[in-house]
């Protein structure tokens, strides 16, 4: 494997099937060290755990706790939003989001709110409504942090697209991750300056995906698994692209040298560089990934930009 250096933005570290439970059932042991070894040895340099509840925000930040490599978010996915008013203290709950999110900043392990944002495919999980006012909400703890956004769109463009409209001065950056909309929802996200598009492998599923993610400037993206979910299927419009591939088994075979047959894991970001380096015709996958690091960087390490940048220079100077 070419050396390259990924960060995979979004790993859902704190699901069940990390732990060995697959829909309720427990088929093998936790391996969330055999995943990261998998990970390290394939390129990713960095994971963000992503936070989608107040519990589950502080279980990704006990994960992020246990590698210098890991970090994570803080923040109410938009399905989990009936959470503030059903804590019975609405006010109470924003408070201890944002007293885990200073503690995670203190240990350098939060570098995101989020995941936060609007998902009108699922409002048999959360109404619309209640989504819109804690999506808005959540910029309050953007602003108080300082913080980026780790931003959720599905079939909600224009709802989100005017909530983060009226608080754009109230963050500083963001990524619209796991994106799966159209030509037209991507031209609208990237009307604002300071946002990004995630692509994983939900957004390169069809061939529309694929034109879609050929149009988005490589300056503007970055790359993630959105694992143990969204990944690279066979019947995906880039499969031809895939070039890294890792033994697998099916869950009730369990070996810690496979990777989980269904299963999505951070070792497999790389595949989802190799196919939007192939989306672009693009042969120089080193250059890629470095301009890929460099933008999440700038948004979610950029006490570190100055080394990405220098990484930049250097590739440039030696081609």
């Amino acid at each position: 494997m070419a050396k390259v250096r990924m960060i995979d933005i979004a790993v859902n570290f704190t699901d069940g099937m990390f732990k060995g439970i697959y829909n309720g059932k427990q088929c093998h042991v936790s391996d969330i060290a055999a995943v990261l070894s998998r990970a390290w040895s394939a390129g990713v340099d960095r994971i963000i755990v992503t936070g989608g509840s107040l519990e589950e925000s502080k279980e990704a930040l006990a994960i992020a706790e246990t590698d210098g490599r890991l970090f994570c978010t803080v923040g109410v996915h938009p399905t989990r939003c009936k959470e503030f008013e059903e804590s019975g203290d609405p006010e109470n709950h924003f408070q201890a989001l944002l007293s885990l999110a200073r503690e995670g900043i203190e240990k350098g392990k939060v570098v995101a709110i989020g995941e936060c944002g609007l998902d009108y495919d699922r409002l048999h999980f959360c109404a619309a409504e209640i989504q819109k006012k804690y999506f808005e909400k959540q910029f309050e703890l953007a602003y108080a942090t300082k913080l980026p956004m780790f931003l959720h769109m599905r079939a909600a463009t224009e709802d989100f697209c005017e909530i983060v409209e009226r608080n754009k001065d109230r963050f500083s950056a963001g990524v619209a991750h796991s994106f799966t909309g159209s030509a037209e929802d991507c031209d609208k996200l990237l009307s604002f300056s300071n946002i990004y598009i995630g692509v994983n492998g939900c957004s390169l599923k069809t061939t529309d995906n694929f034109d879609v993610v050929r149009a988005i400037p490589v300056e503007r993206m970055m790359i993630e698994t959105d694992s143990p979910y969204c990944e690279i299927k066979n019947t995906h419009a880039g499969i031809n692209f895939v070039k890294s591939v890792w033994p697998s088994k099916k869950k009730e075979k369990y070996n810690q040298e496979c990777i989980v047959k269904g299963r999505n894991e951070p070792c497999l970001v790389r595949q989802v560089l190799e196919v939007v380096a192939g989306s672009k015709s693009i042969n120089d996958i080193d250059q890629l990934s470095r301009t890929l690091y460099h933008n999440t960087c700038r948004v979610f390490f950029p006490h570190d930009l100055d080394s990405a940048a220098d990484a930049l220079l250097a590739d440039g100077r030696d081609s």
